[in-house]
């Protein structure tokens, strides 16, 4: 026959959009077109398709018109990954492999140029797609090795693997003589690494405090204090505090990060920490590109974004953080179309309080004048400090406690009230204490008179936004949630409004 139709997909964003690769091979002169929107990445694939069969002892048709067509035509396509349609196009249309079996499947991978396959972006992305569009039974998916061992923890779609376009091949010749691909098996999760204990930090009772707190509620956290006092160290080891992720967090979690090859084994199931330099810019921050995908708010879904050095960000990318600190989500809008990508992530943040570090250190002196310093803390604005649950002062630490032997509880025990903290919440309400909102944050953060009252006056003393007002009250239901309180008293509110004060909204 002298056309064939090979079914692929796309990366749009998180979605995988079904991808119709269609061969055809006329008389006339001889050319390779590749038509379909494709980019430069694909259209590079006429000499890997034509050196890879070859190499692989397959027959090109160098006499023939081959025009390649992906479909639907509107929709950009970028990388490697139609390398092996397109060459499985060409062998069916020129009758060395059975056509009719390839509607059975979805193909994907880039090959190399003696036909090996290598691993793809979005595998799991991919499989999600197909897994979840409705069709009775989906098709299998033929992936790259080591793509596929990322595909094979999504259940409902059959995924294969294969090494060589060969292997490939072999499985679709006509007839008995077909060798059928291995199913593919899920890589071995290795333990993972060792991120610390909270013991190794020496003092710092209060800032330990205020991080089991975020971590029993999904707050952020800004961390202000002179150099070498604990803060980066504090926040390596926090994501100890936090659960295991579930099945569906991890699916959701290795899909953005396999968006961008990032995606291994041995980080399944682990919250990620990101800690994006502070030269990032705002694209990469939340996304850009074109095709868009997905920054590091997006890749630190379900896990934790460490910004350390925060003054020294970009305002601009800074600025970009406010609406995803609210609503969970972020878009990114071009001229031609949406993307639209999770970010539901915990913020950790680190500071010092002035240029040279040392304002308000017990050890140093500070040499800033007062409108340096004010200077200084006037990158971040307002609005965002609004939208940071804790403020935490991690003080300098004395010579004396640093040669003592560590104290104070170890991150399996913190983390064990974590999880109480969090199981009581999620069975009160359904979701963590940092989602509360409207009616819901009315019913389960009730106060009495006493508490109440002094919410009000504080409130109105510091000039609290709503916005601060109701983070207040949140913070309050998770010292309540690890007290095993369910009422939230004074005491509670008392400690939840210190975290709001040490740097002032402006």
């Amino acid at each position: 026959m002298s056309l064939a139709v090979v079914h692929s997909r796309a990366l749009d964003a998180l979605r995988s959009p079904q991808v119709t690769v269609e061969v055809h091979l006329a008389n006339g002169l001889p050319s390779f077109t590749l038509v379909g929107l494709a980019d430069t990445e694909v259209k590079e694939a006429r000499e890997r398709v034509r050196a890879a069969l070859q190499t692989s002892g397959l027959e090109f048709p160098n006499n023939k018109r081959i025009t390649v067509n992906l479909a639907p035509a509107d929709l950009p396509k970028e990388s490697g990954r139609f390398d092996l349609p397109i060459a499985l196009g060409i062998l069916a249309a020129s009758d060395q492999i059975d056509a009719a079996k390839l509607a059975r499947f979805e193909f994907a991978g880039e090959l190399s140029l003696a036909g090996e396959l290598r691993p793809v972006r979005g595998a799991l992305a991919m499989a999600l797609a197909a897994a979840h569009e409705g069709v009775d039974p989906p098709r299998a998916m033929v992936l790259p090795t080591e793509s596929a061992s990322q595909a094979a923890r999504v259940d409902g779609v059959a995924i294969h693997a294969a090494a060589h376009l060969l292997e490939v091949v072999r499985s679709l010749l006509p007839g008995d003589s077909a060798e059928p691909l291995p199913s593919a098996v899920p890589a071995a999760v290795a333990p993972p690494p060792s991120r610390g204990d909270l013991r190794d930090v020496r003092g710092q009772s209060g800032a330990k405090r205020a991080l089991e707190i975020a971590a029993a509620g999904g707050h952020s956290v800004l961390m202000v204090g002179p150099p070498g006092s604990g803060k980066s160290m504090l926040a390596q080891r926090f994501a100890g505090l936090l659960p295991p992720l579930t099945h569906d967090e991890s699916i959701e979690s290795a899909a953005l990060l396999s968006l961008t090859g990032a995606a291994a084994a041995h980080t399944w199931g682990e919250r990620v920490l990101r800690s994006p330099h502070h030269s990032a810019s705002s694209a990469a921050l939340v996304g850009g590109g074109s095709p868009p995908r997905p920054g590091e708010i997006s890749l630190a879904h379900h896990g934790v974004l460490f910004l350390d050095e925060l003054p020294e960000f970009q305002r601009h990318a800074l600025e970009a953080l406010r609406e995803p600190l609210e609503t969970g989500r972020v878009t990114i809008s071009r001229a031609a179309r949406q993307a639209d990508f999770p970010a539901r992530f915990q913020l950790l943040a680190a500071m010092n309080p002035c240029p040279c570090g040392h304002l308000g250190s017990a050890l140093r002196a500070c040499r800033c004048t007062p409108d340096v310093v004010a200077r200084y803390q006037g990158r971040l604005s307002g609005p965002l400090l609004d939208r940071i649950d804790l403020q935490v002062e991690v003080p300098a630490v004395a010579a004396t406690t640093l040669a003592d032997a560590p104290g104070g509880d170890s991150s399996a025990a913190m983390a064990l009230r974590v999880a109480q903290a969090r199981g009581r919440a999620l069975q009160r309400q359904g979701v963590l204490n940092r989602e509360l909102a409207g009616e819901s944050l009315e019913r389960h953060c009730t106060l009495d008179a006493a508490a109440s009252n002094f919410l009000q006056s504080v409130s109105v003393r510091l000039g609290w936004s709503a916005r601060g007002f109701h983070r207040v009250l949140r913070i309050a239901r998770s010292i309540a949630d690890l007290a095993g309180s369910e009422a939230i008293v004074l005491a509670h509110v008392a400690e939840a409004v210190q975290y709001r004060r040490v740097l002032a909204v402006q």
